[in-house]
């Protein structure tokens, strides 16, 4: 079935599935989770434990997922992340779908989950093709705002090429970069992740695989939607908010 979307927004469910009632359980899920993982539970097997433990459905069990991490791994991302503001005069690496997507989706009302490394990141997924939605032209003119605002001298954007419609998107990207005048440059790659994690550069991105690798990085979607989407859905499940009033 061709997929119709026009909207990276909120799942039907997720008006109730992360209403403010359910935030206790759903905090409480991630610091469980990240308990057993400093004990060298995997993640799956972490997952169900905690997922049956606080009664969460499926989908919260992936917002939860999405958020969690070790205490070793939220301590190695967040020494090697920098401020916007070191980016100046220099390049940015950015994982194309990992960002765009984000935007758009807190443009469109979706949920936007704060990690425990402090990263955000959606609740939408990529099934092999990516299609453009009614927020993807906004999206990326915020990201490239945003870049500009940091001085950044130039963009590398990568895309995975087995997924469809890269170079359809990578056509649009640069046909902004030119409007506007960035120096941006658009790799189509089959292997971004190991790019990006190799790269000398900082790279905007939440990935955890990436991020566990990387030599810098930058909470770009965090800075793009604190400054331009103050209306965004942020459901923080870093563990560092208190609990809020029912």
């Amino acid at each position: 079935m061709p997929d119709k979307r026009t909207h990276r927004g909120a799942h039907p469910e997720d008006d109730e599935l992360f209403a403010a009632t359910h935030w206790p359980a759903l905090r409480a899920a991630s610091a469980d989770l990240a308990w057993l993982l400093d004990r060298g539970y995997a993640l799956r097997s972490a997952l169900a434990i905690t997922g049956d433990r606080h009664l969460l459905t499926q989908r919260q069990r992936l917002a939860v997922a999405r958020c969690a991490c070790s205490e070793e791994q939220r301590m190695r991302r967040r020494t090697h992340e920098l401020d916007a503001g070191e980016l100046a005069g220099g390049e940015l690496w950015i994982d194309g779908y990992n960002l765009l997507i984000t935007i758009e989706a807190a443009l469109a009302g979706g949920v936007i989950l704060r990690g425990r490394d402090g990263a955000y990141r959606d609740m939408a997924s990529l099934h092999g093709t990516y299609r453009e939605v009614t927020e993807t032209g906004r999206a990326a003119q915020l990201i490239g705002e945003a870049a500009a605002g940091w001085q950044v001298s130039r963009c590398r954007w990568f895309l995975d090429r087995p997924v469809g419609n890269s170079g359809r998107l990578r056509g649009v990207l640069e046909e902004l970069a030119k409007r506007a005048g960035w120096n941006w440059e658009v790799q189509l790659e089959f292997s971004p992740d190991r790019l990006l994690a190799e790269s000398a550069w900082p790279v905007a991105t939440s990935d955890s695989a990436v991020l566990d690798r990387c030599g810098r990085w930058v909470n770009a979607a965090c800075e793009i939607v604190r400054a331009a989407i103050p209306a965004a859905f942020i459901l923080d499940l870093s563990g560092e908010l208190p609990e809020p009033p029912l």
